[in-house]
């Protein structure tokens, strides 16, 4: 527990963090990197060299020295990043090495205004935050297990995989030894991890596209990036990969409200679960789903299945729309004219995923979003849009 002045110190270096938290958090990288290489294996490289890692631990540090006297009220905000942790095997011993990192980017980054004494309250933070982190992750850890699901990276052999669109393939994953699958909660993900040709290491999440209960899992992978590029390219039936237990807190919650998902490109693919479990729990289902191409929409059997269920497919495409399409985008009269008692959710790109939470008339508790990156990074920037 810290105590009021440590309190006070921790506060009073918010402005500094909002001015130069990107600084310190890409200097903690390059330092975390170049004296722990073990590292490079578990952080998304591309996330690195785009620097929206660095922007999402900036907003994270900033966000915990402005609520260092109440951390519970960003458990919320802090889920998604706390299954991403438990899918890629974030382990307490860890944390003393990112923190030990930490500071020293802050002393080399503010110089003599890093104190000894702001080191220091920041040391007793940093240990505060790495504790309530190890706590809630260790109840995830926890819920794998009693779920009787493999902890761990576990072995799966590809069984099957389909051309879903030109870009787009969907790869059956098999356990390759005995092993019995948790079920997953629908519109959780799977992280993947692979070796690229280089010899690095690397994880990846996707979003499971099956039912709960099926002995295999099926993601749907787009060609865009060097992990997915290997996948599609290097990657054939009977090989393996390693897979972490599912995670994801984007998830449909109990009740019977209508159920309204916005589908942009490849953010179709965790709705496709989510709408079929809403199906099934006899719930009215509206999918609208945004591409570029018409003649190379994906899914085309998911979504005809998911309309034989009962389900409205809304189709919308930019270019060479078929018959039944819309042609052009979602416009703000669609969103806002939903019902406002319905539950929606949506994923897509970012800028989809803002036009939709700008134009949503509903409680905001009610609209759900999925960030196919970090999730921080993506609210950071939202945050600065204001």
């Amino acid at each position: 527990m810290l105590n009021a002045a440590t309190i006070q110190l921790i506060k009073s270096t918010v402005p500094v963090l909002a001015e130069h938290g990107p600084a310190i958090t890409r200097v903690f990288y390059q330092r975390l990197f170049e004296r722990h290489p073990e590292m490079t294996h578990i952080f998304n490289q591309t996330n690195q060299k785009t620097n929206r890692q660095s922007q999402a631990l900036a907003h994270a540090v900033y966000a915990a020295a402005a609520n260092i006297d109440q951390l519970d009220v960003l458990k919320p905000t802090l889920l998604p990043v706390l299954h991403k942790h438990r899918s890629l095997q974030i382990k307490p011993e860890m944390y003393p090495i990112v923190g030990t990192e930490l500071l020293r980017a802050i002393e080399e980054v503010l110089g003599d205004a890093a104190t000894p004494a702001i080191i220091d309250a920041w040391g007793l933070a940093y240990q505060e935050i790495a504790d309530m982190f190890m706590t809630l992750e260790a109840e995830l850890y926890a819920q794998d297990e009693q779920a009787k699901g493999f902890t761990g990276y576990q072995t799966f052999t590809v069984t099957a995989i389909t051309q879903e669109a030109s870009d787009i393939k969907s790869f059956t994953l098999q356990p390759a030894h005995a092993l019995t699958l948790p079920a997953f909660t629908p519109g959780q993900y799977v992280t993947l991890r692979i070796k690229t040709p280089a010899g690095l290491w690397q994880n990846r999440q996707y979003s499971l596209i099956n039912r709960p209960g099926d002995a295999f899992y099926t993601i749907a992978v787009k060609r865009d990036g060097s992990v997915s590029k290997q996948l599609h390219d290097a990657t054939n039936i009977g090989d393996t990969v390693l897979l972490s237990a599912p995670a994801g807190n984007f998830a449909l919650p109990a009740g019977q409200a209508p159920v309204v998902l916005f589908a942009g490109g490849i953010g179709l693919t965790p709705l496709l679960a989510i709408a079929d479990a809403a199906l099934a729990a006899s719930r009215s289902v509206t999918l609208h789903v945004a591409i570029q191409d018409d003649r190379d929409r994906a899914f085309l059997t998911h979504l005809a299945s998911l309309e034989t269920a009962g389900a409205t497919v809304i189709r919308y495409a930019e270019r060479h729309p078929q018959t039944g399409t819309t042609s052009g985008r979602l416009t703000e009269e669609i969103i806002q004219n939903v019902d406002k008692s319905a539950i929606a959710f949506v994923c897509g790109p970012e800028a989809m995923i803002r036009f939709v939470a700008s134009n949503w008339q509903g409680a905001t508790e009610q609209l759900h979003y999925e960030v196919f990156g970090p999730v921080l990074a993506f609210e950071a920037e939202a945050v600065g849009a204001k």
